[in-house]
């Protein structure tokens, strides 16, 4: 069972082949986002479908990365 009602949000190029793509949709009736790689316009196995609540988690641990502020100490997703 694919991605239903998928919306491409973003993409991000890493040349003029391969690029990831971050699309929101359903997937078993759940709200997920999908970050994966893309070559030549074909998805790759390479790439990760969260759900919403876990989204929310690895923003902020994002966040901390590029503001400076992450130990690496491998933290689950908690607050």
């Amino acid at each position: 069972m694919g991605l239903k009602d998928s919306e491409l949000k973003g993409r991000v190029a890493r040349n003029a082949t391969d690029e990831v793509r971050i699309e929101k949709g359903k997937y078993w009736n759940i709200e997920v986002v999908d970050i994966r790689w893309y070559k030549d316009g074909n998805p790759t196995s390479k790439g990760v479908r969260v759900n919403m609540k876990e989204l929310k988690h690895l923003n902020n641990i994002l966040g901390r990365i590029l503001d400076g502020e992450h130990s690496g100490s491998g933290e689950s997703n908690q607050e």
